[in-house]
């Protein structure tokens, strides 16, 4: 058995995309996953399955949550021990944990980033992609930010999701 996480993108955000993380667990459960927990209220989800082709896991998650709750979410899947080195490739180990998130997406962006990027990230904020992960710093708060989830994702044109250091530090020592 592997352990995967599975991060699902938009989940209980401002109200919207609503699923109760325990009705979420009985979902995962129903798929055949074992072990399955969630972490906090943001579609983060951890489980054990034999099967390893992460595109099918991701594809038979999205399909059931869309059967069982109506909703189009995006899910992004990895095994835990590609999201602990995803923490310990962080280039921004010199600052502070409290500005660092992570964006995973669905596939590297094939548009160069400082094009789009640049011209409206605010001076102190800094980024670095490292294939399908964007490495995130923003000492005035994600939620100052113009370079959010949505912008990122629509300029880039990928499907994505972010996390804060915190939530995939406890994702990775999660029992």
């Amino acid at each position: 058995m592997k352990t995967y996480i599975t991060l699902l993108r938009a989940v209980n955000v401002s109200g919207v995309n609503k699923i109760k993380m325990k009705d979420l667990a009985e979902l995962f459960q129903g798929l055949g996953f074992q072990n399955v927990r969630t972490y906090i209220q943001s579609g983060n989800v951890v489980f054990e399955t034999r099967s390893s082709k992460i595109s099918e896991l991701d594809k038979k998650i999205e399909e059931e949550i869309q059967k069982v709750f109506k909703l189009n979410i995006s899910s992004i899947t990895l095994e835990k021990k590609d999201l602990e080195k995803i923490i310990q490739s962080n280039p921004f180990r010199k600052k502070e944990e409290k500005a660092l998130y992570v964006m995973f997406m669905k596939e590297a962006p094939s548009i160069d980033l400082k094009e789009v990027l640049d011209p409206v990230k605010d001076k102190s904020e800094e980024y670095i992609l490292s294939g399908k992960y964007l490495y995130l710093y923003f000492p005035n708060g994600y939620g100052k930010t113009k370079l959010s989830n949505p912008f990122i994702e629509r300029k880039l044109k990928v499907i994505a999701t972010t996390r804060n250091w915190n939530t995939l530090n406890a994702l990775v020592l999660f029992p």
